[in-house]
């Protein structure tokens, strides 16, 4: 069965399943990418800051030199991250990502978060005071924007979009760009759905990405998603996978073991009934869960 795909609002595609490769480690990666290309993955989401994009360019350069797929039948992403937000920055970050993965152009590049740190080079560490406090830097999103925008221009990037917006974020954003972003890539599964969000978004025709949609393993001792894997005889995995695809996201679950990527795939055969989607849908009436928060770890809060 062939991988769905969706229309962006630029009128270009974006293949609904995908392989994340946040968290992946460097040892590892290269083997990872090449065995989800060989699987079927047709989507590959990737950032800088996940210190890893030398090794996943190498897979790539494999994978295109031994013709396991040409380049234009992958759609890869990747993001610019905190440190980078400033107008000198972005044409510089996004050539070094475009050398690291070993491409000419980038299908997808994205706003990593809505906030800006100061610059900490290459290293893509998160820049730490001496009083322990994160180094903000008062960078307004339009000029990262402006540049994001001359990247399409030099033919770097075929499109631009965002990641960790939220609806004042988008609104603001939306009120001065000249291209369009065409998605958002956000936290989503059945503990936090997003529903204004995604309302939202589909009234602006921007597509929402789901990362981590697998809820970092809060869905195992889920009763009621372990009883609907067992219906369909699928993995939890692919159940929550599914239920993003049919809710119109595209969605990228990361796994390093071979097995786990290939079942990870296995969402292509079958379809949740309307009534096994409500009751997915209803799980975040009794529970509500964000496992990237960066509240936590940055101490700020850009999210409801």
């Amino acid at each position: 069965m062939s991988e769905p795909k969706v229309t962006l609002n630029n009128n270009k595609t974006i293949p609904l399943l995908g392989f994340g490769t946040w968290k992946a480690e460097p040892n590892v990666v290269e083997e990872a990418v090449k065995t989800a290309v060989k699987t079927g993955y047709r989507h590959i989401d990737c950032a800088e800051v996940y210190a890893n994009q030398a090794e996943v360019g190498a897979a790539f350069k494999y994978i295109f030199d031994n013709k396991v797929v040409a380049r234009e039948e992958l759609f890869i992403t990747s993001k610019l991250y905190n440190t980078c937000h400033e107008k000198d920055k972005v044409l510089l970050h996004c050539k070094k990502t475009l050398k690291d993965l070993n491409l000419e152009y980038l299908d997808l590049y994205l706003i990593h978060w809505p906030i800006a740190f100061e610059y900490t080079g290459d290293s893509m560490e998160d820049p730490v005071g001496e009083d322990g406090q994160i180094k903000f830097i008062p960078v307004p999103i339009r000029e990262t924007w402006e540049e994001m925008e001359k990247l399409v221009g030099l033919g770097l990037v075929k499109s631009i979009g965002v990641s960790n917006f939220n609806v004042q974020a988008l609104q603001d954003l939306l009120s001065y760009a000249k291209i369009k972003p065409v998605a958002n890539q956000v936290e989503l599964h059945p503990y936090l759905p997003q529903a204004n969000l995604k309302s939202y978004c589909d009234k602006k025709g921007i597509h929402l990405t789901a990362y981590s949609p697998l809820g970092s393993g809060a869905f195992v001792n889920d009763p009621i998603v372990g009883e609907i894997a067992s219906t369909y005889k699928k993995s939890i995995p692919n159940i929550l996978c599914r239920w993003a695809i049919q809710k119109g996201f595209s969605v990228i679950p990361k796994s390093s073991t071979p097995a786990r990527i290939q079942d990870n795939f296995n969402i292509l055969d079958f379809t949740i009934t309307d009534s096994d989607m409500t009751k997915l849908d209803a799980l975040s009436s009794t529970k509500k869960l964000r496992t990237c928060d960066p509240t936590y770890f940055w101490g700020i809060s850009i999210f409801d």
